[in-house]
């Protein structure tokens, strides 16, 4: 590429999403910047705020970008289990959660209206600044609960150095404030090809807040981790509000192009760009020609990296006319990877390689496929389940043969969870009704030529993941289980809907093992089964299952150093 045809908004790129120098956000004394020496153009303020997009982590370079994102859940494990759902985290003594990112927005909203532009010319990195303040604070609330609420740059001096935590709710207050900030000032519609913010991804982030906060306050009421006297009402409807603003825009729609076998698995998997794509809202750019690259294909077309899908993920696949597995003719059972995709979900092989799934093309020629798992392999190449993930799998040599050469885009934020979380929150408030199903399921399960969701047919399930709630949720969950599965979003819905029943005891089991299949592999040696059949990774690691513990590992603990030094901190229940 020739430099002169290297333009500013591909040169702000590199700023967006290059590596973030946190030593530089904690050393560098950027209250002492004169306003009168930065502040003065719009532009200023957009070079500023770029710097908080590297927040937006696909996993980092060496991994399988977000499609790892639900490894340590009862989704997806590594060949060596999480420390967090094995309850076997302490505490630490020093670290934890960082202000910094936090403080340079105070920053920027103390001192942006120096700028001598019109405020239309700025408003959009306002907003942004308001957005990214948001987004850091939820992902302290998510770790630690109650966390103090800044929202001003403090010197060595300030009293609010030792202020105690604000409870959850007004953190999650003021969270959903500055999104209403964010929303007012953003633009609508993508910006620079869907590399920026805008006023529906803030409506979207705004639903995902609510909705959390909502359902955890609602499941963890007359626990050491609710909320004394609310049980998530308002968030729930706050939820659904949001949700429906972002749904009723028309901006963005679920991506198809009516092909259901195939449909959802290309839409993660873009060669090099989303741009002009109807469901991704917002994207991380690569660009080999600009050195922008990344090794996730290294992994996902190719190896296992030492993760497989778990048998309790698949098993929530229905058949294919919309009914359950259980008593259904349609299944097929599990004796063999084609048994299990049989007349099931088109998500399933979709997510899942199966024999025959191309591994790599080369022009228009498929020239290798699946045939088996890496089960029998070791280290990063091993498939720890036999259940081998192929969502995000791009079969393009280009990209996996050689090191740092990776340049196909990653997903952020896309519309699809907007859907989801309006039906949930419908669902939990107990005011779901056809008409929004039709409005959120039904797009979905049309992409991939499914049955809608009627609620009125409902059959009953005996291998519901929560056989204590109502059909409607059981419903609801399953399909958010489904359609976002692997893409980071696990974790945080088995906490906020206090799901330890999926998780203490439990060991989590694989594909079937067939002996014929994987003639190198000795049960007992390098391969362990339960008496079932099924693949047993942590037999022998954990041999009583996953010890997470209720009452304390909900939240994570705060560093011995961090209550040394403020005196008026209070560690999180169970951690004491």
């Amino acid at each position: 590429m020739k430099f002169k045809n290297i333009s500013f908004s591909i040169l702000t790129l590199l700023f967006l999403f290059t590596a973030c120098n946190e030593d530089y956000l904690e050393r560098l004394p950027i209250d002492a910047i004169s306003t009168n020496d930065y502040w003065k153009t719009s532009n200023d303020l957009k070079l500023f705020v770029n710097q908080f997009y590297t927040s937006f982590s696909d996993g980092g370079a060496w991994s399988g970008g977000i499609f790892w994102f639900d490894t340590g859940t009862d989704n997806m494990v590594h060949n060596n289990y999480s420390s967090a759902i094995a309850g076997q985290r302490t505490v630490p003594a020093s670290g934890g959660w960082s202000y910094s990112k936090i403080r340079s927005v105070n920053f920027f909203l103390e001192n942006y209206q120096t700028v001598e532009d019109d405020a239309s010319k700025y408003n959009q990195y306002v907003g942004e600044a308001y957005f990214f303040r948001a987004y850091f604070y939820f992902s302290l609330v998510r770790s630690y609960g109650d966390v103090p609420w800044v929202d001003k740059t403090l010197q060595v001096d300030s009293e609010e150095l030792y202020a105690p935590q604000t409870p959850r709710n007004e953190v999650i207050d003021h969270i959903l404030t500055d999104l209403d900030q964010a929303i007012s000032l953003m633009g609508s519609g993508p910006k620079e090809n869907g590399n920026r913010l805008n006023k529906e991804i803030a409506l979207l982030f705004k639903s995902r807040v609510a909705l959390y906060e909502g359902t955890w306050e609602k499941y963890h009421t007359g626990t050491a981790f609710g909320v004394s006297g609310s049980d998530g009402t308002k968030y729930l409807q706050t939820a659904v509000t949001a949700a429906d603003a972002l749904i009723s825009s028309g901006v963005y729609s679920v991506y198809s192009t009516g092909d259901p076998h195939a449909d959802y698995w290309h839409l993660f998997n873009a060669p090099s760009s989303f741009s002009g794509n109807s469901e991704v809202m917002l994207w991380k750019k690569y660009d080999a020609g600009l050195g922008m690259t990344h090794n996730h294909q290294r992994y996902l077309p190719r190896i296992g990296g030492g993760r497989g899908l778990t048998r309790a993920l698949v098993n929530d696949y229905l058949c294919t006319d919309g009914n359950p597995t259980d008593g259904n003719p349609l299944y097929k059972g599990d004796g063999s990877t084609e048994d299990v995709i049989a007349n099931r979900d088109p998500r399933i092989y979709q997510t899942m390689f199966t024999p025959g799934w191309p591994m790599e093309i080369v022009g228009s020629d498929t020239t290798i496929k699946f045939e088996r798992s890496h089960l029998y392999a070791t280290g990063e190449s091993k498939c720890s389940t036999g259940y081998q993930l192929c969502k995000g799998a791009l079969p393009d040599p280009d990209q996996y043969y050689t090191s740092w050469v990776g340049f196909n885009p990653s997903i952020i934020f896309r519309y699809a969870e907007a859907l989801l979380n309006y039906a949930e929150a419908k669902a939990e408030l107990g005011t779901l009704t056809q008409a929004d199903v039709d409005k959120t399921i039904k797009p979905l399960r049309d992409r991939i030529g499914m049955p809608n969701l009627v609620l009125a047919e409902i059959k009953s399930d005996p291998n519901w993941l929560f056989p204590t709630l109502s059909p409607s949720i059981n419903e609801i969950r399953r399909e958010r289980h489904i359609e976002l599965a692997v893409e980071g979003y696990r974790w945080d819905d088995l906490m906020r809907w206090k799901a330890d029943h999926l998780i203490v005891g439990v060991r989590p089991k694989g594909a079937k093992f067939l002996p014929d299949l994987y003639p190198e592999l000795t049960v007992g040696k390098n391969v362990f089964v339960d008496a079932d059949g099924y693949v047993d990774p942590y037999q022998k690691s954990l041999p009583n299952g996953y010890e997470f513990d209720p009452n304390r590992d909900y939240l994570s603990p705060i560093s011995t150093e961090q209550l040394t030094l403020n005196t008026n901190l209070k560690q999180n229940p169970g951690w004491e």
